[in-house]
């Protein structure tokens, strides 16, 4: 069973559209969500949380429809969004002790052990958190429910670079366990890249690529060449370039280039900012 089929997604706004999509993110897997700020990401999850309304489509979490499941939303899915939603006045064992009364499933016990691995004050009052810290208790509250998908936006965002590392480790951990998964949206695409096992590119409301991680790695490449050199390159198979008095630098289909031509590396962020540029 997959953890989230999205069929023909369709929002609009004055001025944006989230146009037609299509993505599935099977069980065990960590998919990372990636786009620029005003590509879609937020708008597809309040989306699958049922927070907006969608003009047309369909959402299916866990195989059941994402609409007619309100306890299924709220049991088998943790959720961290970039505003974590606490009262301000709140301490983290108060939020615990409500936590236990909402959830049925809530573990006080992994509710202390994220706690601590996270380095959370519990007496410290919400509003004298860091961005950081109020992300971290976010992301302990999602995990201690026994949720089977986690649905992520920016829940790194505001982390140093050591805690988020520490974070990234909880994640990994969390979808050892084949009927748990992940969705995450992330402007640090290098935590995506560290960790998830697909990727899907939004631009412009549309998805622009949706594909296994270790494929793309492995598909495209870059290539440094002048212009003459890059003109024996087929056009169809070039998603992107930059071009300076130095020579052309593109993104390419390894299997099309020819086989003489030297093709480096390429990493997701480069993949996707190339692709972006291309489609401009």
């Amino acid at each position: 069973m997959n953890a989230l089929e999205i069929k023909n997604l369709t929002k609009n706004y004055d001025g944006f559209k989230l146009d037609n999509l299509n993505l599935t993110l099977p069980s065990g897997c960590i998919m990372g969500l990636i786009g620029e700020n005003g590509a879609g990401k937020s708008t597809v999850i309040k989306l699958i949380l049922d927070i907006i309304e969608r003009d047309s489509g369909e959402i299916r979490i866990l195989g059941m429809d994402n609409r007619k499941n309100i306890v299924l939303a709220k049991e088998d899915v943790g959720v961290v969004l970039d505003d974590i939603g606490i009262v301000e006045c709140m301490n983290a064992r108060q939020v615990g002790n409500i936590m236990k009364r909402t959830f049925k499933n809530w573990d006080d016990a992994v509710y202390e052990k994220y706690i601590n691995e996270m380095s959370i004050p519990m007496e410290k009052k919400f509003k004298e958190y860091s961005k950081g810290m109020k992300m971290k208790l976010g992301i302990a509250i999602a995990m201690s429910h026994d949720p089977k998908l986690l649905i992520l936006d920016e829940a790194t965002s505001g982390l140093d670079p050591v805690v988020r590392d520490e974070v990234l480790d909880i994640f990994s951990e969390f979808t050892r366990d084949e009927n748990h998964s992940i969705l995450m949206s992330s402007h640090i695409v290098s935590d995506l890249e560290k960790i998830c096992d697909y990727i899907a590119f939004l631009h412009n409301g549309k998805l622009i690529l949706c594909e296994e991680k270790d494929v793309l790695l492995g598909e495209y490449g870059i290539v440094r060449c002048n212009a003459e050199d890059f003109c024996r390159i087929d056009s169809k198979t070039v998603k992107g370039k930059k071009e300076s008095p130095y020579g052309i630098e593109a993104i390419v289909k390894r299997q099309f280039v020819p086989p003489e031509m030297n093709i480096s590396p390429i990493s997701i962020e480069e993949l996707f900012v190339y692709m972006v540029k291309g489609e401009k």
